[in-house]
């Protein structure tokens, strides 16, 4: 699976004019690509977010949005940090 792939021409873009427009996108194009392989994924997530059970994953179902949700509520951190924590974790799968 080439999800890094994204990532890193995600921080090629960064520097370049219109920045903002290219990282929703490469995110969005990356966890398409994560949902696809969700099944595959759920142990790498269940590793680095050990609190969240089976079922709570099972529901995320690969959806950026719900399992930043759910590691916000599992850890009472804030959506910034959950965001940031979840794209970096996707940026080195």
């Amino acid at each position: 699976m080439q999800v890094s792939w994204d990532f890193q021409v995600l921080q090629e873009r960064r520097s370049s004019p219109g920045h903002k427009h290219f990282n929703q996108m490469e995110i969005r194009m990356n966890w398409d690509k994560i949902k696809g392989n969700w099944k595959q994924v759920k142990g790498s997530v269940k590793s680095k977010w050990g609190e969240l059970t089976d079922d709570e994953l099972t529901q995320v179902n690969g959806e950026r949005d719900k399992i930043i949700g759910k590691i916000q509520e599992k850890y009472g951190i804030s959506r910034d940090e959950a965001e940031k924590q979840v794209d970096d974790w996707a940026k080195d799968f």
